[in-house]
Formats: structure tokens, C-alpha cells, sequence
């Protein structure tokens, strides 16, 4: 089964070897998505979802630090899964990482997988053994050791336990870019109702004024402004930051995080 990965361990060894034991287990092709932080995976996540189109596939999400406010949790965020459709999504729950998952109403709860009680569960199933539940407890690279492991016991349709976590107590998405591409173009969480989007009409964000086009390429030659970008699901498109020609990021100093309103 198909899989994508998005994932702040982009190196090529944990890229390499989240990618060989995902296909191990899924017996698919993987794709591999680095992200710098929450908010991008976010983003990434509903484009990568844009993309499946409801088909049967995987997509493993972590964006785990495990500093700062991150100690609260006893070895990383938990993780939950849901459906879209056939395409299954596991992820890391803390953080902004299903904010827009939230914000597009893609599910109404998300199942969340303890790890230690999943294990224990496991072990008792026999499953898995004491071993091999114990290093998965203590492993401090989940996606790697957990993660796929846990998507192939969903598809295998073995009684994994979890505690529903209703998606409105995930933190609102905030306003901001999410994501800066190869040519500078920014796009934002911002889809064109939030602003009152109109072609022609002058908008204030960040502090700029910007003018509406609807597309990129109606933008005249070396201006800037605000328009509707491919990325997004089905009908919602979110905003982007462009200059035609040039680069919106080095124009404004804008970058991933930059908050919009």
C-alpha cells in the first residue's frame, strides 16, 4: 500500500530507514516528506491528503520534540489516527499538526494509541512480544520503530485500544504561512473566505496592502499579491503571498511561522 511520510527527521539515515521499514510493512511505494516544524506538516498534511483523493493509502505524520513543552508527555506526544475516506492518517497529536485537519472539518474525533497501553494490549494478544514491546516503549525514534508498525496492525484489523479525543479540543490553526516554496510564493492557512476575498479589492496583511487576483498569472509583472493557491482539499484552496517574477518571501522577509493577521 501506497505511503507518505511527513516527518521533521529528514536526514538521509532516518529518511532511509523510516522509508525501508514502512514498505517492509505496507508493501508499498513510500514517499518521503521533510518538514522544518508543526505548522508545515499541517500544511503538508492537507495537501498530501489533496493528493490521495480519498484512495486507499497510509500517511504517517511526527513532528515530536521532546523539550521544552514537550516534557509533559513521558516519551513524545501521543499519537491518533483517522480515516479519510481509505487513506489512513496516523499523527502526532500536540502541537499544530492537525490544526488544519480541524479548521477543514475532516474529521470529528481523532483515536488516540497510548503507547504503553497499546503494547500491553499487544503482549497479552500475542501480538508481539515483552521484548520487542518494551523497545518500542522506550525507542526514541517512534516513527521509526512505532508508527509503521502501528498502521499495519490498524489495516490487519487487529483490536489496537485508544481513548477518542474529539477534534475540537485541538488548538485553532493560526493565521499564518505554513510554507514557503522554491520560486518564494508563501501560502498561508488562510482560505479566501477568512478574508473576505474579492478580485481587485486591497487587503492589509502583515502589515501590507496587498491586491487580490484570483490567479498567479493575471499578478502583472513584479507586484505583489494575495491569491487563491493550489494547495488545499477539494474546493478549499488556501491563499498565497506572491510576486509575479520575483520572490514574496525576500520582498517581505517572510518565512514559515509568519503570522498573517
Amino acid at each position: 500500500m501506497q505511503c507518505t511520510i511527513i516527518n521533521d527527521c529528514k536526514d538521509a539515515n532516518a529518511v532511509g530507514r523510516q522509508g525501508s521499514r514502512a514498505s517492509s510493512l505496507l508493501g508499498g511505494s513510500v514517499t518521503y516528506v521533510g518538514v522544518q516544524n508543526d505548522l508545515e506538516a499541517a500544511g503538508n498534511l492537507i495537501d498530501v491528503l489533496d493528493a490521495y483523493d480519498q484512495k486507499p493509502g497510509v500517511i504517517l505524520v511526527n513532528v515530536a520534540p521532546r523539550h521544552g513543552a514537550a516534557k509533559q508527555w513521558p516519551n513524545g506526544t501521543p499519537f491518533g489516527s483517522f480515516w479519510h475516506g481509505e487513506t489512513l492518517v496516523i499523527a502526532s497529536i500536540d502541537g499544530l499538526t492537525l490544526t488544519l485537519v480541524k479548521k477543514l472539518t475532516l474529521t470529528t474525533c481523532i483515536r488516540v494509541h497510548d503507547i504503553p497501553r497499546v503494547m500491553e494490549r499487544l503482549v497479552q494478544d500475542h501480538t508481539v512480544d515483552r521484548e520487542l514491546a518494551d523497545r518500542i516503549e522506550r525507542s526514541q525514534f517512534r516513527s521509526f520503530d512505532y508508527l509503521p508498525r502501528l498502521a499495519s496492525w490498524i489495516l490487519k484489523g487487529i483490536d489496537v485500544p485508544y481513548e477518542s479525543l474529539r477534534i475540537d479540543e485541538i488548538p485553532d490553526v493560526p493565521k499564518a504561512i505554513w510554507f514557503v516554496d522554491n520560486f518564494g510564493n508563501c501560502k498561508t492557512t488562510i482560505l479566501p473566505t477568512d478574508i473576505s476575498f474579492a478580485s481587485g479589492q486591497s487587503l492589509e496583511l502583515f502589515g501590507q496592502l496587498l491586491t487580490c487576483v484570483t490567479q498567479l498569472k493575471d499578478v502583472e509583472d513584479d507586484q505583489s499579491a494575495i491569491i487563491v493557491g493550489s494547495s488545499g482539499l477539494g474546493s478549499a484552496r488556501l491563499i498565497e503571498i506572491v510576486v509575479q517574477g520575483g520572490s514574496a518571501a525576500s520582498a517581505f522577509s517572510l518565512q514559515s511561522g509568519s503570522a498573517m493577521l
